[in-house]
């Protein structure tokens, strides 16, 4: 076989890492001072090792710190200045502040949102469409409050809850906040800000009339689910036109009562009622968007579902079941390596012109993270050598 054409001088894990500008470090370490005091392994190490047991998917420290021991010699591709062992990296990860990673993480947001987006839906509705939920992560020790009763052994598993917001055109975290498990997912709605061009997509566990008032005298649409045993007054029935999807059922005016806690007021919103065809059932929604069609109003609570789906996309090809250690702040940097990681991808996938299934794009990162092979151009035409020597052989059969 003739000499492949995608050799390249960098490995696949160097050039991950080159998507993140040097100066993205530097302000992240100066506006966090996450290098105060420390003499050999700064916050660049850090994130690099701590992206290298992502991409790779280390399950311990000594994983980590042993695979690295072997790359000596070859650390300069990819930036790293000092190789941790195993109780460096620990000790870094108890003591450097998660901060520091999550500044890095909004950061990129910042260079790579306006590549990874897609503004098609907002150029729809001329809004933009923000999603909010939130996914539990088991902890085998008691680290932060966990969820439930009491087992009658004693032993409780903890448990961090992490609270994500995501624009819809983006598919990746736009903010990212850490809770214990126990936390109630209404505190959320707390650090949101109100912006009369955002429409703002959650489930029916975050159901508060106060907040809703709050939206409404913010001129800020909002889209959820309507809870079952939900009290209110219907006002006025809707007409529904002709050219409205046929799965809407209902669409009504309503008035609930909002209760402050010394005084109590009235409320109007909306109340649709559709009948969803593909999961042969009826979904009751909510909103403050009077003006819209009832069926767009559906279409935009169908948007929920991409977050989910974000939530699928880390656990599977981040996992986060293994942590590095057995305190708060090891597992945040861990979670925000695992969301820097997932956004390097991201950006990969972006700038491929050949569709790649994320996962499989993951998995060939993981086989190939130390071979000198062209990312782009690999994955562009991966089958570019071989056919190559396919031609050759059999313009050889013809003599």
């Amino acid at each position: 076989m003739s000499k492949t054409t995608f050799f390249f001088g960098q490995s696949v894990f160097g050039q991950l890492i080159s998507l993140i500008d040097p100066t993205i470090i530097s302000k992240a370490i100066k506006h966090c001072h996450s290098d105060r005091y420390v003499k050999k392994f700064k916050t660049k190490d850090h994130l690099i090792s701590m992206l290298f047991c992502s991409f790779a998917k280390c399950t311990s420290l000594r994983e980590v710190s042993g695979a690295m021991l072997g790359l000596s010699g070859k650390t300069k591709h990819f930036q790293l200045d000092h190789i941790p062992k195993k109780s460096t990296l620990a000790d870094a990860n108890q003591r450097r502040e998660a901060d520091v990673f999550g500044f890095i993480y909004n950061q990129l947001l910042l260079k790579f949102g306006h590549f990874i987006s897609d503004s098609r839906i907002k150029d729809v509705i001329n809004k933009q469409v923000e999603i909010f939920d939130s996914t539990t992560i088991s902890l085998f020790r008691d680290i932060m409050k966990c969820v439930g009763r009491k087992p009658k052994d004693g032993k409780r598993k903890g448990g961090i809850k992490v609270h994500t917001i995501i624009n819809v055109d983006e598919t990746v975290p736009k903010l990212v906040w850490f809770t214990h498990s126990a936390t109630h997912d209404h505190v959320l709605l707390k650090k949101l800000k109100m912006d009369s061009n955002t429409i703002y997509v959650f489930d029916k566990g975050y159901n508060d009339y106060k907040a809703f008032q709050k939206f409404s005298n913010n001129d800020t649409g909002f889209v959820t689910r309507i809870k079952d045993n939900a009290v209110y007054n219907t006002i006025y029935h809707n007409e529904i036109d002709e050219h409205i999807h046929s799965g809407v059922l209902q669409d009504e005016i309503i008035e609930i009562t909002v209760n402050d806690g010394t005084t109590k007021s009235k409320l109007k919103l909306r109340k649709v009622r559709f009948y969803d065809r593909e999961l042969k059932r009826e979904f009751e929604f909510l909103t403050n968007l009077f003006e819209m069609r009832p069926d767009l109003v559906a279409a935009i609570y169908k948007l929920r579902w991409q977050i989910e789906l974000l939530y699928k996309q880390l656990k599977q090809n981040f996992p986060l079941k293994y942590f590095l250690g057995d305190n708060e702040n090891a597992i945040k940097i861990q979670i925000y390596c695992a969301l820097i990681a997932n956004l390097l991808m991201t950006v990969i996938q972006k700038k491929l012109k050949r569709s790649w299934a994320f996962s499989n794009l993951v998995s060939f990162c993981k086989i190939h993270l130390f071979n000198y092979m062209h990312l782009l151009n690999f994955l562009g035409n991966p089958d570019r050598d071989w056919l190559k020597t396919i031609r050759i052989e059999q313009q050889l059969q013809l003599f």
